[in-house]
């Protein structure tokens, strides 16, 4: 369902908001190794971060990624927004070009639920609260030093 540049986008931008402040930025060579992720794929999707607004960054010596108080605001859908083109909710996951509650594919009930539930997660929670479960669950964003 997710591409694996909304997959990119997502942990990295978890990573800032758990790591980073004005004072303590990262480059993306940095979040490349901190969450194994090809770095000039993740330099991209960073600046469109940037551009939207979801996450800053800092030019010259000192300068990189960080997260604000603003920032973490915005919602994981706003992520998806920048990072997607469409409304990934809306498409088939068996990518029939005609699904939904008239038309179902064999599996539109069981993934109609499921994508429901994420878009109320993803829109209703804002990246501070998401950062703050992922740290208080102990879930992970990276399996780079667990395996």
């Amino acid at each position: 369902m997710l591409s694996n540049a909304s997959k990119y986008a997502i942990r990295a931008v978890l990573f800032l908001a758990e790591n980073s402040s004005s004072k303590n930025k990262f480059g993306s060579k940095q979040i490349s190794a901190a969450l194994d992720v090809p770095q000039h794929f993740i330099a991209k999707i960073l600046q469109k971060l940037v551009k939207s607004g979801i996450i800053s960054s800092g030019k010259g010596p000192g300068g990189g990624f960080y997260t604000t108080p603003e920032n973490l605001k915005k919602n994981v859908l706003d992520i998806l927004k920048v990072i997607e083109k469409g409304d990934i909710f809306d498409e088939c996951f068996l990518g029939l070009p005609v699904c939904g509650d008239e038309n179902p594919c064999p599996v539109h009930d069981i993934v109609s639920k499921f994508k429901d539930a994420l878009l109320v997660k993803f829109g209703n929670q804002d990246i501070k609260s998401f950062s703050d479960e992922v740290k208080r669950e102990g879930t992970l964003i990276t399996l780079k030093n667990v395996l």
